[in-house]
């Protein structure tokens, strides 16, 4: 079938790891083998499974700065953004493993004298994972975790380009659970419908395209499946807004890693005369550093590929030929690997391509609206619903507008980037499927409840 490289998107002659599609059969026999661990693995009961991802935290922990340099190798986030990840990835494995050790269901009144009767959650089997290439360490993680600490195994397929930090984390969960209880089978399409096939349950994150026959394929099965698939999320500013302040936290959640987060703000809604705001934003994207990610300083770094650069350019051009004016960046950078210039963009209606679909880049179109209620409806007036958020002094205001807002996530004088993996993740619309990620909420995807009757013998 050939090799598949995964490559360094600022030095592209580095290949990180080079790999096969894996094949149907491959990927039967992984579930196959999950399988027979999972039974095990259920049946050591929670404090072993507590005890394992704790250890797996540890050793995490003790690697860090190992997993921080392959990833920063191997998808270009920004050194400073990746320490961090690394470090959620172990607070998000300890937190799953006391959640090991939560009450599994409910004690209901009976209707028949002296019995009991309960409501108790139980693991699907083999849960498939299927995770992108922008978060490397925390998607496959804040997957992973809640699947095995309810006493499922799980089968884990990554983006080709983020296959080198998967390699790493299955050996990391390798000394600590029944072999085969966390697999990884790596490729493409051949790889990812093969497991969609096979398994008890589907998790995926990634484009709505790809989503959206994710969601087909396992629910033609009649197997749970949960899809988080992106946004083009809104930042409303008011005209009470702190701007120096609001400037300076929409540029970093806009262009940070070079936009490549389905949090990232998308679209920047001012209420009123939108110039003095414009200016703010636009000295506050040229003060960010465009650079080497390995550098601490960088807050740009590459995007993943030359396709990705060229959809940023393309999306420049796009609004220039529509009459609309390119604040900053527009431009190709002068740099080895796959640069796109952080480009903000005005004067386009709300129903251009740019405004209405997600570029997964560098990329942010500056809207004007006379009324909070225009810009309310310009922020809703799009497909997806993942995350928006709102800048004012006023909590009446904020109150008013949030509530407004068809979003899963609304922050208020905070970056519509960042994630709480305590708290429910997920968005509407076209955004998500199924039940919220992360926190308590994972349990409702990860588990199915029985319920349970136990009368008297006589």
């Amino acid at each position: 079938m050939g090799l598949i490289l995964s490559v360094s998107p600022f030095q592209p002659n580095d290949v990180i790891v080079s790999f096969e599609d894996t094949s149907a059969q491959g990927v039967s026999s992984a579930v196959e083998r999950a399988r027979g661990a999972q039974r095990e693995w259920w049946a050591m009961g929670a404090m072993a499974r507590a005890d394992a991802l704790h250890h797996a935290s540890e050793a995490l922990a003790s690697r860090a700065s190992e997993i921080t340099d392959l990833a920063i190798r191997e998808v270009g986030k920004p050194r400073l953004e990746m320490e961090g990840e690394t470090a959620r990835g172990v607070s998000i494995l300890r937190y799953f493993a006391q959640a090991a050790l939560d009450p599994d269901g409910d004690s209901l009144p009976a209707a028949i004298k002296g019995s009991l009767l309960v409501a108790r959650r139980r693991p699907h089997g083999v849960v498939g994972i299927i995770t992108p290439w922008n978060f490397p360490v925390a998607i496959p993680l804040w997957k992973a975790a809640p699947a095995l600490a309810y006493g499922n195994a799980v089968i884990c397929k990554p983006a080709p380009a983020a296959t080198g930090v998967a390699m790493i984390l299955e050996e990391i969960f390798a000394p600590f659970l029944p072999k085969g209880c966390f697999g990884l089978v790596t490729g493409n399409q051949i790889a990812g419908e093969a497991l969609i096939a096979s398994v008890d349950a589907v998790s995926f994150t990634g484009s709505a395209y790809v989503g959206r026959s994710v969601i087909k394929a396992a629910a033609g099965r009649g197997v749970p499946v949960q899809a988080e698939m992106g946004g083009q999320n809104p930042s409303i500013v008011l005209e009470d807004a702190n701007f120096e302040t609001a400037a300076g936290v929409i540029a970093r959640a806009a262009m940070g890693f070079s936009g490549q987060k389905c949090t990232a703000t998308s679209r920047v809604i001012v209420v009123g005369e939108q110039r003095r705001f414009t200016e703010a934003l636009r000295e506050a994207i040229a003060s960010l550093v465009v650079g080497d990610p390995n550098s601490r300083d960088t807050v740009i770094g590459p995007v993943i590929s030359a396709t990705a650069m060229d959809a940023v350019l393309k999306g420049a051009r796009e609004v220039e030929g529509l009459g609309g004016r390119v604040v900053v960046g527009g431009s190709g950078l002068d740099a080895e690997g796959y640069f796109a210039p952080a480009t903000l963009v005005e004067g386009v209606d709300a129903n251009t391509r740019v405004a209405q679909e997600e570029i997964f880049g560098p990329f942010a179109v500056l809207q004007e609206a006379k009324s909070v209620e225009e810009a309310v409806a310009i922020a809703n007036g799009v497909k997806y619903g993942l995350v928006s958020a709102v800048f004012t002094r006023d909590l009446d205001r904020a109150l008013d507008v949030t509530s407004r807002l068809d979003t899963g996530l609304v922050r208020v004088n905070a970056p519509t980037s960042g994630v709480d993996f305590y708290a429910p993740f997920g968005g509407v619309k076209e955004s998500s499927y199924g039940p919220r990620e992360q926190g308590k909420a994972a349990a409702d995807f990860y588990t199915w409840t029985q319920t349970l009757t136990i009368a008297p013998s006589s």
